[in-house]
Order: C-alpha cells, then structure tokens, then sequence
C-alpha cells in the first residue's frame, strides 16, 4: 500500500509564504505604529506576536510531507518539510520481517508515528515519524497496513 501526502505541497507552500508575509506586515505595521502613530500602545506587540505564534505552531507541527510505501517485500517511509533547510529529511527502509510493532501518539494539533524494528546491535530500534499532516483516513489506512504486516510477521513466527 502506498500512502503520501506530496500532492498537498502547493498548499503547505502556501500556508507557509502567507504566514511569513503575515509576519512581515506584522512587523513593518508595528514599526510604523511605534515610531509614527503610538495609537495602540501595548497591544501593538500583538501585530509581531500572533503571526509568530502561528509561525511557531506550524513548524512545530512536524514534518509536513509524508510518505509510505509496503509493496514488495520492504517497508519504506519518508518525513520531509517543505523548507528543506530546516529539518533534514527522514528516510527509511527495511524488510517487512523486522517490523515488530508501531505506535500512533496525538496530542493537540501533533500526531507521531513511533515504529519498532528489529536489529542485530540494539535487539529493537524506535524509528519515529510526524504525522501530523496526513488526513484521519490516511492514518486508518496506514495503521491497517501495519496491522497487516505484524499480523503476517507473527504468524510465521509460529
């Protein structure tokens, strides 16, 4: 099954030169505001600190492009963020075998995937993915194929 999100780039892209320039104003209207007019006083901060904020949260929700592929006999995923200079891209892969459980978090706005697999250093390995951009279909999908290849794993364990 293959899962990604790469057809919403535009959209992040989007989302992200709207919030920068809203920040830009933000800041170009404060500065016009304190050294010009001062009619707001202190709640001229605001202008800087919403669109920051929202800055903020957007960048802490993760990595916005995802993708995961499980046809053939690997089990490939990839994080990456639109703005690649930011975070460096995730990118896994290893056989289905060695999948020997996984893991779905959501708090507030941010959802991670937390992947085991088995290895020959360590015994088990925590791979861990942000998901927080895939839809609430994408994710049943996902948990459904992982389910399905722990599901086979187990039984030609016994």
């Amino acid at each position: 099954m293959r899962i990604n999100n790469r057809n919403k780039i535009s959209l992040y892209n989007f989302i992200h030169t709207w919030l920068l320039m809203f920040l830009l104003i933000g800041i170009l209207g404060f500065l016009v505001e304190e050294l010009k007019f001062n009619i707001l006083g202190v709640e001229s901060c605001l202008m800087i600190l919403v669109p920051a904020v929202l800055l903020v949260l957007f960048y802490l929700s993760g990595r916005q492009i995802f993708e995961y592929d499980s046809e053939g006999e690997a089990v490939h995923f990839r994080n990456r963020n639109i703005v690649p200079f930011l975070q460096n891209p995730l990118s896994d892969e290893f056989p289905k075998y060695k999948l020997i459980s996984y893991e779905t978090v959501s708090i507030l706005f941010i959802r991670k995937l937390y992947i085991t697999i088995s290895s020959k250093n360590n015994g088990r390995t925590l791979l861990k993915y942000e998901i927080s951009f895939l839809t609430k279909n994408q994710v049943k999908n996902l948990e459904s194929s992982l389910n399905n290849i722990i599901k086979a794993n187990k039984e030609k364990r016994y």
